[in-house]
């Protein structure tokens, strides 16, 4: 999509303030319904579109991304765009600047359609936890779209962008990828820079794309992944994806842990096997591998995240911005009030474990020994990939679930995020791809996993499914913008 959009734009048979406008327009039809947008920014994308335009008239050459109408997750710094994570907490406040990722797409030219909706602070896997109501599934609105990156991969997959920006903590992008029938990368830990993003868990936390196609995963991540001198976590990519996509996968080794699939359902274990058999048809090797420790990743993940999470909201004290109660005695009350009405259930939930599992007496039994189980897994899967290149899973072990099923059982729902979290505790890139459809007509997605800094393999790899299936699996929904 992006290449095909680059090319009507350089040959002048559309102009970008015109394709703007389609977007914003299929933005206004539709977004009532599916609640993928929480803020779109009209008059920006505007004048972001006209600059392209003028750019082109000039004769002068585009980059990559000039002039794509894109969106980015709302826990994403703008300057002086609202950004509220989707909590009643910091509804009103606007950055004083932007996050390295926008400030990157921002001067290569991408044209901002809004902000996208997400789970509160980024907690959840249905991106019902906001304060504005989840993002709905654009297959089907009685399902939801997934979390916590939901309003990024609706707006996608309903054609009300062509490529978003999310955040993965735990499978945040791959997950509502998965749902939605779309490409999410969760990119190595470091490869591309966080500062800007408002933090959830520190050491897990990373800005990945979400699109319609390995190719465009790929053009973003070429153009987010930078040595960033403001993250010191940050190193960049490794290569370039793009160039890399058509690379010979001769000889390729793909590992297959039982452990994955364990609580699996039928169905998602049918498609990932026929997947397997296109890669066998194209000459890779299936090798039998065993990830004993990924059985130990939930209560790890749930664990350090939440410990992360309890440090990190601390300073949503109603004292410097956001949001403050209005009845209140003294300073301390104010504070807890504050939180207690700012936010949400889930986050104080979470907020609530974090700081029990640090607190004094259960330190050692609980966060000192999921750090140290963190190393486990850390070695399992520098263990699996001395026999394999790459990892296959599933990427969640059923399709989209309905509405309203999260707030029923939390604890269920946190085991969606069984097949995810494993590559955020190890600090892995994965990408997520379409490879089927469930009984109910909603996609099914599976990830493959590499280690570290190999996302040009890995998206190579995703390509060449891509490929030998005709992305079939990539059902076009009714409407969108046509081009």
């Amino acid at each position: 999509m992006i290449s095909k959009i680059q090319k009507l734009l350089k040959t002048k048979q559309i102009k970008c303030c015109e394709l703007t406008e389609k977007y914003l327009t299929e933005i206004k039809n539709k977004n009532n319904d599916l609640t993928a947008y929480v803020n779109v920014t009209s008059e920006m994308a505007i004048d972001q579109a006209m600059a392209v335009d003028e750019k082109i008239a000039n004769g002068e050459d585009i980059d990559a991304l000039d002039g794509i109408p894109m969106t980015l997750k709302d826990n994403i710094s703008t300057k002086d765009v609202e950004t509220t994570c989707c909590s009643n907490i910091l509804k009103g406040y606007k950055p004083i600047y932007d996050a390295s990722v926008w400030t990157k797409l921002k001067n290569g030219g991408s044209v901002l359609l809004g902000k996208a909706n997400m789970d509160e602070f980024a907690m959840g896997s249905s991106c019902e936890t906001s304060c504005f109501g989840g993002a709905k599934n654009p297959h089907n609105y009685n399902h939801v779209a997934g979390g916590s990156s939901g309003g990024v991969a609706s707006a996608v997959g309903a054609g009300l962008a062509v490529y978003g920006l999310g955040s993965d903590t735990g499978g945040s992008i791959r997950q509502p990828a998965s749902f939605c029938g779309l490409v999410g990368l969760k990119p190595t830990y470091g490869s591309v820079s966080r500062y800007g993003l408002i933090a959830y868990a520190s050491s897990l936390d990373q800005i990945g794309p979400i699109a319609s196609s390995v190719e465009d995963a790929a053009i973003v991540y070429d153009e987010i992944a930078f040595k960033d001198s403001m993250d010191s976590t940050c190193r960049g990519k490794s290569e370039d994806t793009v160039s890399h996509l058509n690379d010979s996968i001769d000889n390729l080794k793909i590992g297959i842990a039982g452990e994955y699939f364990e609580s699996v359902d039928a169905e998602v274990n049918r498609s990932i096997k026929d997947a397997l058999k296109v890669y066998e048809n194209l000459g890779a090797k299936i090798v039998d591998i065993s990830l004993p420790s990924i059985g130990y990743a939930l209560p790890v993940y749930y664990i350090i995240a939440c410990a992360e999470a309890s440090s990190n909201l601390g300073r949503y004290d109603g004292i410097r911005y956001g949001f403050r109660a209005d009845d209140y005695q003294g300073f301390h009350e104010m504070i807890c009030k504050t939180r207690s009405e700012g936010f949400g259930e889930e986050v104080k939930r979470r907020i609530l474990l974090g700081t029990y599992v640090l607190s004094s007496g259960y330190y050692d039994a609980y966060y000192k020994k999921a750090q140290s189980l963190r190393g486990s897994i850390v070695y399992g899967f520098n263990k699996a990939f001395e026999n394999c290149d790459v990892i296959l899973a599933p990427t969640v072990p059923m399709t989209a679930f309905k509405c309203g099923v999260t707030s029923k059982d939390p604890v269920k729902t946190y085991q969606t995020d069984i097949c995810t979290v494993p590559v955020n505790i190890a600090g892995l890139p994965a990408v997520s791809i379409p490879c089927g459809f469930g009984k109910n007509d909603l996609p099914i997605g599976m990830q493959l996993i590499g280690p570290k800094f190999t996302e040009s393999k890995l998206l190579c790899i995703a390509n060449k499914f891509e490929q030998a299936t005709d992305r079939c699996f990539f059902k076009q929904v009714e409407g969108g913008v046509n081009l």
